[in-house]
């Protein structure tokens, strides 16, 4: 599938602005309670370390990747038709 680059780019925008600080300021990873959650779920290895990634599970991976499909997926009329009836 092709990702509409606009609409993960104001993805993007929107969470950093929903985890900025002083007025503004984010940092430029994800907030740790958030990547900790994810950890919990299963979704991704443990995000305490030195290492500045984190691998997502299989589970996580798929998981992802069916959210990204639903929020920046380009359809084509065949698929918008398909999905009409």
């Amino acid at each position: 599938m092709e990702y509409d680059d606009k609409l993960i780019e104001e993805a993007v925008l929107a969470l950093l602005a929903t985890f900025s600080a002083d007025n503004g300021n984010a940092w430029k990873g994800f907030d740790f309670e958030t990547m900790n959650r994810l950890h919990e779920r299963g979704f991704i290895s443990n995000p305490v370390s030195k290492s500045k990634s984190i691998w997502l599970t299989a589970e996580g991976l798929e998981r992802g990747r069916q959210i990204a499909d639903r929020l920046f997926g380009i359809r084509t009329q065949v698929e918008q038709s398909d999905s009409d009836t």
